[in-house]
């Protein structure tokens, strides 16, 4: 690797013209890699592809792959689970708000941390001799650095992942909330008004959209439809849903009318949307302190008092001359 460095360093250095051809070779495929990445990118996050994709299984592979994993890690599962109860409810209700729902998420996930627990400091002792001033309580602190990194970085992953699924699902909620009013009124029952409203979001919405499906296929399949909106709250975590799921609960239990309670929750949601609105944009000027202090301020003194600054340099220059 250095002779080879070392040839196209005399070479460019001998024909400087061609110093000129290399950078802008080097930008062209710097830039077809950027938009060949970029269109590969554009097009996972199609939300056709995405329907077509769910539509033609694409995702088979990737679960067979888990199952795989998951039976080559189930003689170790004794060792790598948990013995509270309470851990393992936790770490499988974060799972399910996540989206992952399978029975091998909770083994592959405990996996996973055991195997980051032991790769990172493993990979920091193979990488050590290649920074031999390093002394060894340095390389053992990184060591029990990476540890701890790969002890906490699934947790963290997992929350992140609980916050991007509600925070995708609480986004879509009023527009389903306004779809099956809609379609309740329209004199539809709740578990077709369910249907309609779940095929209308599976483009726009598409975790909401499952959610809803799935409590229509529980009614389909027998369970009762307070259990499964109660089973929509639990899978979901969401406070907003569960105020739904009480809401129809109890309209059911006492026979009222669906279509009006929905329509009085629809509009307290409305107002409570409205008022979270308002509450970040009362919050936006406190933030907005921090970036104006740290990038704007600085640059406007000196524009304001940089001119002043150097003719003030200049005349002391010119007296002490």
């Amino acid at each position: 690797m250095d002779a080879l460095s070392g040839e196209l360093r005399s070479y460019l250095g001998a024909q400087p013209s061609s110093i000129i051809m290399f950078i802008l070779l080097s930008g062209a495929a710097a830039f077809a890699f950027s938009l060949g990445l970029a269109r590969l990118v554009v097009t996972a996050a199609s939300p056709l592809r995405r329907r077509l994709a769910r539509v033609s299984n694409q995702d088979v592979e990737t679960t067979s792959l888990a199952t795989s994993v998951a039976e080559l890690i189930r003689p170790f599962g004794r060792y790598l689970l948990p013995k509270k109860d309470q851990e393992l409810s936790r770490v499988n209700r974060l799972l399910m708000h996540a989206g992952y729902r399978s029975p091998n998420a909770l083994p592959l996930y405990f996996a996973a941390k055991a195997l980051l627990m032991i790769l990172l400091p493993v990979s920091v002792f193979f990488v050590s001799p290649m920074f031999p001033k390093l002394s060894s309580n340095v390389v053992l602190f990184a060591a029990v650095c990476g540890a701890l990194l790969g002890f906490l970085a699934p947790g963290v992953w997992l929350d992140h992942g609980v916050q991007a699924r509600q925070r995708e699902l609480r986004i879509g909620f009023p527009d389903a909330m306004d779809l099956l009013v809609v379609c309740v009124e329209a004199g539809l029952g709740l578990a077709p008004a369910l249907q309609r409203v779940a095929e209308d979001l599976t483009i726009s919405h598409p975790e909401l959209g499952s959610e809803l499906a799935l409590v229509n296929a529980e009614m389909r399949a027998g369970v009762e439809r307070s259990q499964a909106l109660k089973n929509l709250a639990e899978r979901t975590g969401l406070e907003d849903i569960r105020g739904l799921v009480a809401l129809l609960v109890q309209t059911m239990r006492f026979g009222t009318g669906i279509a009006d309670a929905l329509r009085v929750y629809s509009e307290e949601f409305r107002d409570k949307r409205m008022q979270a609105a308002e509450e970040a944009a009362a919050k936006m000027g406190t933030k907005m302190i921090f970036p104006l202090v740290v990038c704007l301020f600085p640059s406007f003194f000196l524009i304001a008092v940089g001119p002043a600054a150097l003719q003030m340099l200049a005349v002391f220059r010119s007296m002490h001359q």
